[in-house]
């Protein structure tokens, strides 16, 4: 590839599911730091006021109301940023649903409208953006997940949508980098995050929903989407612990199962009734909320992500950690405790 991506300050970027959680924060971090954003969503209302919300803080920004499962509607959002800022110079396919249910119990109805969303608008999105990346260079984010390379139970077609959305993202890289088109891809793989995701699910179950821990703040995601934005990454993963679980998984993959089987089912379901079960999988969702509700500890920052943006940064980690390893080994904090952050 033979381009250079532009300053953050200098860019356009096009951003799906930008009326809550991390499509909102990733929007607003940007627009803070001089880019020009196109908003999509299904809440027009939401990303109105986000627009003015924008507006009011200096930023440029404009709003398209887009179901990204019809392909005319990502190619309106394509025309849009044509016709307001003369192109884009980064596309984050970021709108995503959720569903709450065990696979016999789910409607096919509704796991085909699941798809329609998380996979075919990433694909809608992908194909549109890369037209016009080509003629331009730019950058390509893909919002994969976790569950791109896990599966959990009670989400196990949004866990099949995330392994879809890897499989789609890295053979397009593949052919984009053959026939060297100046077109960075990258797909970010977000933990458990605290966003209002499980109460726009679909929910299937009696209790309300949640997500498994650790849990991770929107904003590391935001983070990590612009970063790639100027600096690209073929892969970036949001939460250290759940970095790890994959990496067991991909070791011990029959003990991840037993895992899942023991443990998942209850980390993903609060001990109170369901408030409701229809969600956003036909109708927008709760729309101006970056923030979920999670009933537990959320980490605001990953260590291991910002490390792994960063590699002075890591090796500087490194370096502290094996200072602290030898004087924990020669006994030189002995009876201290020693706290890290993952």
């Amino acid at each position: 590839m033979a381009f250079s991506c532009k300053p953050l300050a200098q860019q356009v970027l096009v951003i799906t599911g930008a009326s809550s959680g991390i499509g909102l924060a990733t929007a607003r971090a940007a627009a803070q730091q001089g880019a020009r954003v196109v908003l999509a969503a299904r809440n027009g209302a939401a990303l109105a006021d986000i627009e003015r919300g924008i507006q009011a803080e200096g930023g440029q920004a404009v709003h398209v109301v887009a179901d990204v499962s019809r392909r005319e509607d990502v190619q309106r959002i394509a025309d849009t940023a044509l016709s307001r800022f003369g192109g884009f110079d980064t596309w984050v396919n970021n709108a995503a649903v959720s569903i709450w249910g065990r696979l016999e119990e789910v409607s096919l109805e509704d796991h085909r409208r699941l798809f329609d969303i998380n996979f075919w608008g990433m694909v809608h999105g992908s194909l549109i953006a890369v037209a016009h990346l080509k003629k331009r260079g730019g950058t390509l984010i893909n919002l994969g997940s976790v569950a791109s390379d896990l599966a959990f139970p009670l989400q196990a077609m949004y866990c099949a949508s995330k392994h879809a959305i890897k499989g789609f993202t890295d053979g397009l890289r593949i052919e984009l980098e053959e026939e060297g088109a100046p077109v960075a891809v990258t797909l970010i793989k977000p933990g458990s995050i605290n966003t209002p995701l499980p109460q726009n699910a679909k929910n299937y179950t009696d209790r309300e929903p949640k997500l498994p821990p650790p849990v991770y703040q929107p904003e590391e995601v935001a983070n990590a989407i612009l970063h790639a934005a100027v600096h690209p990454e073929r892969d970036i993963y949001v939460g250290g612990g759940h970095r790890m679980l994959d990496a067991f998984g991909q070791i011990a993959p029959r003990a991840m199962d037993w895992l899942g089987e023991k443990v998942m089912v209850g980390q993903q379901l609060r001990d109170e009734p369901a408030r409701h079960h229809e969600g956003s999988l036909y109708r927008p969702g709760i729309g101006g909320q970056v923030h979920g509700d999670h009933p537990g500890y959320v980490m605001k920052t990953s260590l291991y992500t910002r490390a792994s943006l960063h590699p002075l940064v890591t090796g500087t980690m490194l370096a502290v950690g094996g200072v602290a390893l030898y004087a924990l080994l020669g006994g030189g904090l002995s009876g201290e405790k020693v706290a890290r952050s993952s």
